[in-house]
């Protein structure tokens, strides 16, 4: 069967073929009702544009790569969700990339996506190795980095203060009483690297810096393992009267592990996690955790994009901060 042609598209919509490609390329730039004439043509003779010679013509495809550190984290399906947001009712396509945490990954992906020449890069923090930092300055295309702030970010960067909502967290959990805060995190990559400083900083500016109350593993977070790490914690310093988790996951976790042992949440210990991913705020005790704007930094990361195909981003708008929200909930509140 021969394979449909954009001529065939056009003669299908009774419309110029110059019509056909430019509704394809830019549908931003033709009206609704020749967006779905020619929609419905295309799905009428299953036509498949050719990307590669549309890249060819434009030098630019119509991918924004995406690059994550991992599937199975809540917090990046979240900003993905955001990303598909954006980028729905426009010609871009979003291609995702699963660096599982692994830098040598990372460079290998960023030099695939860069050779189909995008439209725009996506990628996850600000701890490049010097092979990536290269590729990335050297991009032909806008690049926004998420999840984190930095003020020289490679083009443009999406996020929020993760040492700030640490020592928001801890700063109230001090308030309410607790000296005892353990530093109870999974996975270590170098986002959480950064909050376990922020914790020794804040402790030690209150002579309650003890590195016995620091448990870590470099394995994936789970409830399972936050009831493991509390445990790990308490053998540790079994007067410890709190923990800061670096995520959701092991908070709960340790959050069931206290109920199964009668140990009272908060009065005989406070509980705090990271990114409030849902689970935080429908068990009991509620648990408190720092909120993070997932959702909004995708969606961002890829309207900046959009905004930087048409003309450059002032420097003030390259960096855009969405802020943090301290969720304060039943597990660190203690009744005076």
């Amino acid at each position: 069967m021969k394979k449909p042609t954009l001529i065939d598209v056009a003669q299908e919509a009774g419309v110029s073929p110059i019509t056909v490609s430019r509704t394809l390329r830019q549908p931003d730039l033709v009206s609704e009702a020749m967006r779905l004439k020619v929609a419905a043509a295309v799905k009428k003779l299953n036509y498949v544009p050719d990307s590669a010679a549309a890249t060819l013509a434009s030098n630019r495809s119509n991918i924004i790569g995406m690059l994550i550190p991992s599937f199975s984290n809540s917090v990046f399906a979240d900003v993905l969700a955001g990303a598909y947001e954006a980028a729905k009712d426009t010609r871009f396509n979003i291609q995702i990339g699963n660096m599982q945490y692994n830098q040598q990954m990372e460079e290998a992906q960023l030099a695939s996506f860069l050779s189909v020449k995008p439209a725009g890069l996506i990628i996850s923090g600000i701890d490049q190795t010097p092979y990536s930092k290269a590729l990335l300055t050297q991009a032909q295309c806008p690049v926004v980095q998420v999840m984190d702030l930095s003020d020289q970010p490679f083009d443009m960067i999406v996020g929020f203060s993760n040492a700030d909502a640490t020592t928001q967290a801890l700063e109230h959990m001090i308030g309410q009483g607790f000296k005892k805060i353990g530093f109870v995190a999974a996975r270590m990559d170098l986002r959480t690297q950064r909050r376990m400083m922020t914790y020794r900083e804040v402790m030690q500016s209150h002579g309650l810096l003890d590195e016995r109350l620091i448990v870590t593993t470099p394995e994936p977070s789970s409830a399972e393992l936050g009831r493991k790490l509390f445990n790990q914690l308490l053998n540790n310093v079994p007067e410890c009267d709190a923990g800061f988790f670096s995520n959701d996951d092991l908070a709960v976790g340790a959050s069931f592990e206290c109920q199964r042992k009668g140990i009272r949440i908060p009065q005989d210990f406070g509980i705090c996690g990271f990114n409030d991913l849902g689970t935080t705020s429908q068990i009991y005790p509620e648990i408190t955790s720092v909120h993070t704007p997932r959702f909004e930094v995708g969606k961002t990361a890829v309207e900046m994009i959009l905004a930087a195909q048409k003309e450059p981003l002032s420097n003030e708008a390259r960096i855009v901060d969405l802020g943090f929200e301290l969720k304060v909930r039943a597990s660190t509140l203690i009744t005076h």
